[in-house]
């Protein structure tokens, strides 16, 4: 998963959690440390593969483009002392022409794999924000604080941290236990 995905779902699944307050729970606030949550739920790692096969793929498309690009240019250059100046001037504009479409092809791929990435790490975020959610009705907790590194819980005693908690029943689940 690409480096601004991840920062990015981390302020969601903060947002998330701050937004579940119920009015009759105990008093008790607890806080999950989202990273370690992302870090340890088990389909983050097959939804990391999955995706990272499909990029893997992807990239793999324009590799292949641009090694038949760079033959072609190889084949120019043996050839281009043969050619007409006509000729010449109409190979340059066709492999100009086919490096452009590389180009644009390989920025379209770009666009599509930050996509599926931003997509993947959606899926995840909404599993564990579904979690958190019902975890917190069952047990019957105000608020389910999300720590993720960037100062929003600057302390918290270890008794209040849910973490592993909510981590084994998050993957029991995942799994159909």
């Amino acid at each position: 998963m690409n480096k601004l995905a991840l920062p990015l779902s981390l302020i969601a699944i903060a947002a998330s959690i701050f937004s579940f307050f119920y009015l009759n729970s105990s008093s008790e606030l607890v806080y999950v440390d989202v990273n370690k949550l992302l870090d340890g739920y088990q389909r983050t790692k097959i939804v990391k593969a999955q995706f990272e096969e499909k990029a893997k793929t992807l990239n793999a498309n324009v590799d292949s483009l641009m090694v038949d690009w760079q033959n072609e240019i190889k084949s120019y250059e043996k050839e281009r002392s043969t050619m007409s100046k006509k000729e010449l001037e109409l190979k340059q504009q066709l492999l100009g022409n086919k490096q452009q479409q590389i180009n644009n092809y390989q920025q379209a791929i770009q666009k599509q794999i930050q996509e599926e990435d931003k997509k993947s790490t959606q899926t995840v975020i909404n599993d564990i924000n579904d979690y958190i959610k019902e975890y917190g009705k069952k047990h019957k907790y105000k608020i389910i604080f999300g720590a993720s590194g960037g100062g929003n819980i600057m302390y918290a005693d270890e008794v209040t941290d849910l973490t592993q908690e909510v981590l084994k029943g998050l993957n029991a689940e995942f799994q159909g236990k």
